[in-house]
């Protein structure tokens, strides 16, 4: 990932919503280093910040509705989530939750893609998502899993206006000459229940060290780490509660 900062139609957050707050809170911390901010408010739902540093890096909140599936969500900056709802609904994509505000901090929605990928749009005002991308403890890449690739780049350059970038079989999304996510078709390795889906990747120091650690901590490792050709060294994980994400080394491009 290239990109060091939030841009508008880039990704600025990624949430966690899961069954057990508790244990996520304390793995991801184990695991990151995060230190765990929560909102005291009973409007706030529970809502936590999870911070390197002082640097907001990602949320998380109880999952709702209750026995929802643990998953990560990925948002993308916006300038006006209403207009960028409404065209993703135009092209084919679906409104899961219709956008609303959130305190003073901004204005969100959560959308689908045609093929189905769940992923949120934020309009910041007070916040303006994470402080941090791309270096050791922080988001580095957001990846799509899809069994409609084509269809999936005409709606993506159509919504945010991203580049495409094609490494063979794998396609890389940018934003002013800015790498920040890729798209992997999905193949007979997932199977047929498994939804397409957005995934991100944290970004680690040592990504053999922290998948050995993770599995220590009572995560399953997914994806073994593997040095790919051209890239960085990556693994994936899945967290106790069932979250899957992935990490990829800090240095790597």
């Amino acid at each position: 990932m290239k990109q060091t900062e939030v841009e508008t139609g880039g990704p600025c957050w990624v949430e966690l919503s899961t069954s057990d707050p508790e244990a996520a809170k304390w793995f991801y911390a184990e695991l990151f280093g995060w230190r765990v901010e929560t909102d005291p408010r009973p409007e706030a739902g529970g809502y936590s910040s999870l911070l390197l540093g002082e640097a907001p890096v990602a949320g998380l909140a109880p999952a709702y509705p209750p026995g929802r599936p643990t998953s990560w969500t990925v948002s993308f900056a916006v300038a006006d989530a209403d207009a960028v709802a409404e065209l993703a609904r135009a092209r084919g994509g679906s409104v899961v939750m219709e956008p609303m505000e959130v305190f003073d901090l901004g204005r969100f929605a959560i959308l689908a893609d045609p093929a189905g990928a769940v992923f949120s749009v934020w309009q910041a005002r007070a916040f303006g998502g994470a402080a941090v991308l791309n270096e050791a403890g922080s988001l580095g890449w957001v990846e799509l899993a899809t069994r409609d690739t084509a269809g999936a780049k005409e709606f993506y350059t159509r919504v945010f206006g991203w580049s495409v970038t094609l490494g063979g079989s794998y396609t890389q999304w940018g934003l002013a000459g800015q790498d920040f996510g890729g798209m992997l078709e999905m193949g007979e390795q997932y199977p047929p229940e498994v939804p397409p889906h957005w995934m991100p990747y944290f970004a680690v120091a040592d990504v053999d060290l922290t998948a050995e650690r993770a599995a220590g901590l009572g995560a399953e490792v997914v994806l073994a780490p593997v040095q790919m050709d051209g890239g960085p060294r990556l693994a994936v994980l899945r967290d106790a509660q069932g979250g899957v994400f992935g990490i990829h080394a800090a240095t790597g491009e």
